[in-house]
């Protein structure tokens, strides 16, 4: 596991408005992740981060059965690693476990495109020193998918901008006074939506939260 800041002061991103840029984060964030998401072609190769983050998903052709088992199976393990490590490097005695939603809101979705969500539950719930907010950050309205716009294959909706979070999801009250761990598949720094997410848990009075990925994108230079 890797640990890495995100930085308020270049968490720029675009007002809906159209009226320029603005900052999704007003702080900085102590964050972590598993291992570094490489693009190209890995996503094809068995046992890759890259192969891992696309199984869940399972947008295109549905995976079958076995293989999002094998997938669940996969990130159970890494996450009953790296979960409690976070514990204990924040020195907090709980955090309250929330999930990035997915792009569309959340009936849009069939069973098998949020077995991310779901193994993330299944391990929190067996853990010492960790709440269940799975379901806390709920989307009601749809965005653009990130990985898939620049394709033209988005589908419906807003590519990020400051406060697309607050405007397109329904935010839990349980969050309010909470030390929160906001979990998601993968972290690039160019999107936002992850520093959006977590300017909106803040703003809806979460005391504190700390960023988890999976994989985290290396940066193109």
């Amino acid at each position: 596991m890797n640990q890495f800041i995100i930085l308020s002061n270049t968490s720029s991103c675009r007002k809906k408005d159209g009226a320029g840029v603005g900052k999704c984060l007003t702080q900085d964030i102590n964050a972590f992740y598993n291992s570094d998401y490489q693009g190209g072609g890995n996503w094809r190769l068995n046992g890759t981060i890259e192969n891992l983050i696309c199984t869940f998903k399972n947008d295109i052709t549905p995976y079958p059965q076995p293989v999002l088992t094998n997938a669940a199976n996969r990130l159970a393990q890494i996450l009953k690693t790296d979960l409690p490590e976070i514990l204990r490097i924040s020195g907090k005695t709980s955090l309250r476990v929330c999930v990035i939603p997915r792009a569309k809101r959340e009936n849009s979705y069939r069973p098998n495109q949020l077995y991310l969500r779901a193994t993330i539950q299944f391990v929190v719930q067996r853990l010492n020193g960790f709440e269940d907010g799975t379901h806390d950050i709920i989307r009601h309205t749809d965005t653009s998918t990130t990985h898939l716009a620049r394709n033209g294959n988005g589908g419906n909706g807003e590519l990020p901008y400051v406060g697309i979070t607050r405007d397109t999801c329904n935010i839990s009250d349980d969050v309010i006074g909470k030390d929160i761990l906001l979990i998601d598949d993968l972290y690039t720094k160019t999107v936002n939506i992850d520093e959006d997410c977590i300017q909106a848990l803040l703003d809806k009075g979460a005391r504190n939260v700390i960023f988890y990925s999976i994989g985290k994108t290396l940066p193109k230079y």
